[in-house]
């Protein structure tokens, strides 16, 4: 980006800022922000946008996007803070970094690349092009992140976006929609590229899903969620539910395993959806492996009462208790009549594998330990717990035909050799980011492209010039 248009940009983020201190959520229509009372309003805008945007130049479809990453970036801390105040969930410094992340590593137009074949009947072009209006569902467990990433790469590929929030994130989410809609607009683009309603219902989203102005649905949440959106016969990709095992071996460097696993279960405590959630370990290195895990604020349960207390107190009728997703370890603790002065990361525990605490997805800081005769067995147990979620998988091994045949047999969209989880999402690690990852309908990791139609221009008996 040049001088010239970085210091442009700078502007316009300063003026929107300027233009949301005062503002909350709308009681009505707010043409400029995006937000609106019915779901059949907030999509009729946003077809009228996405007009106006396709008309553009790619050069000003990156300004805008340049507009939004800046203001995303800007106001990290503050939408980091926001999120966790309305939803209880998570840690204010992980959502800063989470936030930065979908700023910055989220592909643009760069990630709509052209094919080309020419030769003796002429020139073939395929080109990528927007569907038109995307009905995006949105998690609480991650907000802002999601709106920031999905605005971007789906307004790349051309399109319009219509947000449909969680309730429980509510105002976050429509502060953050307001807030990119005020830099798209500063910045020279169309009212209402992105769009929302101001109290989210079952009732609105059913019109989402059904509505005749949208064209593809994207839906990020738990298996009920992407189910209902598949159901609605528009072209859907679903984001679902995972259940991350992290599996360690004997030849694995057992005092990083140990730090890295840690650092990703308890990262914004354990709400992405890539997290570590069960540890399957070797029983030559487990105890060695607990005894490092200490090293990095992580409490263990060892009396079987305390155990029984605490799943007791996060699984209801064989469902995770929702009061407690996201919270701090701390936090937990109490709940149970344990105090300790360290501020506790996170709490492991040794079970059994068939035990609720390994076979639940818990989104909470919360790690089961399971031990193994050998690596053959880690690996079969590993695959059940993923219950073929396909989402994510995380080893640590220096023996490479471990990993591929743990590779192999997980088949999960990502799989992380030594690091922590969130390597796989481009922190500390290589690629770019999402917030979607999309398992169940395959598109894996989405970007723009994934946002975008594939579309054969042929030129017959032309422009073959060899």
């Amino acid at each position: 980006m040049n001088e010239n248009l970085h210091i442009h940009i700078e502007s316009l983020t300063a003026k929107v800022l300027e233009n949301l201190a005062s503002k909350s959520v709308v009681d009505k229509n707010d043409e400029r922000t995006g937000v609106f009372m019915d779901m059949n309003d907030a999509i009729e805008a946003s077809y009228v946008a996405q007009k106006e945007l396709v008309k553009l130049p790619m050069e000003e479809r990156n300004s805008l996007i340049e507009s939004i990453r800046a203001c995303a970036n800007q106001q990290a801390e503050e939408l980091a803070k926001m999120t966790v105040e309305e939803t209880g969930m998570g840690r204010v410094e992980d959502k800063i970094l989470k936030n930065k992340l979908a700023a910055e590593k989220t592909p643009g137009t760069e990630d709509l690349r052209t094919e080309s074949f020419s030769g003796d009947n002429g020139l073939t072009v395929v080109e990528l092009s927007p569907f038109g209006v995307i009905g995006s569902i949105t998690p609480t467990t991650n907000p802002t992140e999601t709106v920031i990433n999905n605005g971007i790469g789906m307004i790349a590929a051309g399109n319009a976006v219509v947000f449909s929030p969680h309730p429980s994130a509510k105002k976050t989410t429509v502060k953050v929609i307001q807030m990119l809609n005020e830099a798209i607009v500063e910045a020279g683009g169309p009212r209402n590229l992105l769009t929302t309603i101001a109290q989210p219902k079952v009732e609105q989203t059913n019109i989402l899903l059904s509505h005749e102005k949208i064209q593809m649905i994207v839906a990020t949440g738990g298996p009920g969620l992407v189910n209902l959106a598949l159901s609605s016969g528009k072209k859907t990709i679903g984001a679902g539910a995972g259940n991350p095992p992290a599996l360690v071996d004997e030849t694995a460097n057992i005092e990083k395993a140990a730090e890295d696993i840690v650092a990703g279960a308890s990262f914004d405590n354990n709400l992405p959806c890539t997290s570590e959630e069960e540890v399957i370990v070797v029983d030559s290195v487990a105890d060695y492996l607990k005894f490092n895990m200490k090293k990095y604020r992580t409490y263990e349960i060892e009396d079987k009462n305390t155990l029984k207390k605490l799943e007791e107190l996060i699984i209801q009728d064989g469902r995770i208790n929702k009061a407690y997703v996201g919270r701090d370890a701390g936090y937990i603790l109490e709940k149970i009549g344990i105090s300790t002065e360290q501020d506790v990361r996170l709490i492991m525990m040794e079970v059994d594998f068939n035990h609720p605490l390994v076979q639940l997805e818990l989104m909470m800081p919360i790690l089961p330990i399971v031990r193994v005769k050998d690596v053959k067995q880690g690996i079969e147990l590993a695959v059940k717990a993923e219950h073929g979620n396909r989402h994510t998988a995380i080893m640590h091994s220096k023996n490479v035909d471990h990993l591929t045949e743990f590779g192999r047999k997980i088949q999960t969209t990502i799989f992380v050799k030594n690091g922590p989880s969130y390597c796989g999402i481009g922190i500390g690690g290589e690629g770019h980011t999402t917030f979607t990852i999309a398992g169940p309908t395959g598109e894996g990791l989405t970007s723009a492209k994934s946002f975008a139609r594939r579309r054969r221009c042929v030129l017959v008996d032309g422009l073959s010039i060899r």
